[in-house]
């Protein structure tokens, strides 16, 4: 029953998250459509427009962060606007994910004599320990138009403050490890929470007359967080330390961007 629920909840969380994502590129699509359809030429100005994008970048961790993880993916997607000055202001949410858990025996005082994890029929269990997170930005950029095609692309910069959490998913697939579920699983989740900043430079590429638009470059993110746990169960006697932590990330970052121009009013003409 217990298992059932868990597994239900996680099950709704995922497919959740599936048909957000599901429905916006679906709308992105659309936009994209349409977008194409009024297409402006913009190539002699600079113009105005909404901006959505989906993203995707690859952090290498250092700091404290490279204690627990390894190479870490993000996707997520951007929605904000750009003025007729070539400012950015917008707001991106991102998802990290990896299979690279750095952290030594986290799960060891579960394991038998042989090294396994057994569940609650005494069959051995198959635990992953999964790098999962999520980070949520302010953004301001700005569009310098050097070594560009027109007016709208160029040099792009952007800096960004936000809100950071990451932890380990730890997944027990089909079996019920009494003392990894519900609460239990706090004892060894390592979660982590706090405020965070980030830079970007690279290129962005808006075309004339073409709705392939993008971005491209690299960024750092520097995480300023805290434990959330105060105990970790595979090492009860060791305290949980309260102090601030670094979380560094670095990497390439891409993106998709689907501008949506206000459209243009029609002229009449009388004789």
């Amino acid at each position: 029953m217990i298992r059932n629920f868990v597994v239900a909840n996680e099950d709704h969380l995922i497919l959740g998250m599936k048909t957000f994502y599901t429905y916006f590129l679906f709308a992105c699509f659309i936009i994209a459509s349409n977008s194409a359809k009024a297409q402006r030429n913009i190539s002699d100005s600079i113009v105005s427009s909404t901006i959505l994008s989906v993203q995707y970048s690859g952090g290498f961790t250092s700091g404290d962060l490279a204690d627990r993880y390894g190479y870490l993916n993000h996707v997520g997607i951007f929605a904000g606007f750009k003025t007729k000055k070539n400012w950015i202001f917008g707001a991106d949410g991102m998802f990290m994910f990896s299979s690279t858990n750095r952290i030594p025996g986290v799960l060891d005082d579960l394991k038998d004599s042989k090294g396994n994890i057994t569940d609650q029929n005494g069959d051995v269990a198959i635990v992953r320990t999964l790098p999962r997170g999520f980070y949520a930005n302010a953004v301001v950029g700005k569009v310098i138009p050097v070594l560009s095609p027109n007016p709208n692309s160029g040099i792009y910069v952007n800096v960004g403050l936000g809100y950071m959490t990451h932890k380990l998913r730890i997944e027990t697939q089909d079996h019920v490890v009494p003392l990894l579920e519900l609460d239990y699983r706090k004892g060894y989740d390592r979660l982590t929470t706090g405020v965070m900043t980030s830079q970007f430079v690279g290129y962005s590429f808006m075309g004339s007359d073409t709705p392939i638009n993008f971005f491209a470059g690299f960024y750092a993110q520097q995480g300023f967080t805290h434990n959330q746990r105060t105990i970790n169960f595979d090492s009860p006697e060791t305290p949980v330390s309260t102090d601030l932590r670094l979380d560094l990330q670095f990497g390439f970052k891409a993106g998709w961007v689907i501008p949506v121009y206000q459209r243009q009013p029609k002229e009449f003409y009388f004789d």
